[in-house]
């Protein structure tokens, strides 16, 4: 894992807190009694303490889950999502290794766990990227790879849902705070969002990160890394799938001068991933991901969570006009969402 080394929104630890990581890492065998423990707050996320830790020679990192995200609005959660996020990355890292960082311990009782350091000199965060309109297809296309893999591999799988008892954490973190949330400011659609969440949250086919953001993945030498999987469930992967492309679109209001670069790389992330679709036909896939995706665009201005890069009340009005447009009258194919937006975007 890596991130810019800041305060953020902890001022460092508490003695206490302090001595609460410091003995975990003792139990979890990463620092030995009495061995200088370096905890360095990483920057990057709402919903966890994350720290650099720098021990001897080693570095790695630790995250612990809050019950109240920093957001706004209040937001609670609960944070035993710690457990079922190390739970996501070990049943992801079978099937696509590289995909995931490695786990190096967790301590239950503490609510932490430790996993690897990724050098920022080999592993850049997607989203900066985009920021700065390095939209490249080929990233676009090796993340829908990935994504599609992991669905496929837990696809099903009896096994892999009895480990993630979870639906009371997605609901909590992503159900209530995006999708309930907004159909409380838009009661005229209130109707259709919550026929959303009721699909959603009824649907069971793989298991589902949760909160695949370029926020939350890395570029790096063998691929996409995907971090942050507290909301881990076995659910409904369409919600992966739209969560993803809903940032591509979004991001062409961050940085106009690349509108077609991050268009592109949204048909290539959609036609990459629906290729790689083997537990349902592929147009029931698509057809649940492009009902959802509107919902999900409407919440990134008026729900709980709204990205930080729409200030501009004009611009959030342009997402308003096509999401709503595409509640009341449903696409069934990700091109057609594309299509409502590039028309607005006058490109």
């Amino acid at each position: 894992m890596t991130g810019d080394a800041s305060s953020g929104g902890l001022n460092g630890p508490t003695a206490e807190l302090r001595d609460e990581v410091v003995g975990a890492l003792n139990r979890l065998g990463l620092a030995s009694a009495g061995e200088a423990v370096s905890l360095t707050p990483l920057t990057g996320g709402v919903a966890s303490d994350i720290w650099r830790v720098d021990v001897g020679q080693r570095t790695f990192c630790v995250k612990r889950a809050l019950d109240r995200l920093r957001v706004a609005a209040e937001w609670r959660a609960p944070v035993e999502r710690g457990h079922y996020e190390v739970a996501w990355f070990r049943t992801a890292g079978r099937i696509v290794p590289s995909a995931v960082p490695r786990i190096l311990g967790e301590d239950r009782a503490a609510g932490l766990f430790a996993l690897s350091w990724l050098d920022p000199a080999d592993y850049h965060l997607w989203k900066a990227m985009l920021r700065d309109g390095q939209a490249r297809s080929a990233d676009a296309e090796a993340v829908g790879r990935a994504l599609a893999a992991i669905h496929a591999g837990t696809a099903g799988d009896a096994e892999v849902a009895a480990r993630f008892p979870t639906d009371h954490i997605f609901h909590a973190i992503r159900l209530e705070p995006y999708l309930e949330a907004t159909a409380a400011v838009h009661p005229d659609l209130a109707d259709r969002l919550h026929r959303l969440v009721a699909v959603t949250a009824a649907t069971k086919r793989s298991l589902v990160h949760g909160d695949v953001s370029p926020k939350n993945i890395m570029i790096g030498p063998e691929g996409p890394v995907f971090l942050d999987a507290e909301c881990a469930w076995y659910g409904d992967p369409a919600f992966d799938l739209a969560f993803c492309a809903n940032h591509l679109l979004l991001k062409c209001l961050w940085t106009p001068h690349a509108v077609e670069r991050f268009l592109g790389c949204f048909a290539t992330l959609c036609d990459t991933y629906l290729d790689g679709v083997t537990w349902e036909p592929r147009h029931e896939m698509e057809r649940r991901t492009a009902h959802l995706l509107p919902g999900l665009f409407l919440a990134r201005v008026d729900g709980k969570s709204p990205v930080e890069y729409l200030t501009d009340e004009a611009d959030r009005d342009r997402v308003r006009r096509v999401a709503s447009a595409l509640l009341r009258e449903p696409a069934d194919r990700l091109s057609e969402v594309a299509a409502a937006w590039k028309k607005e975007l006058g490109t």
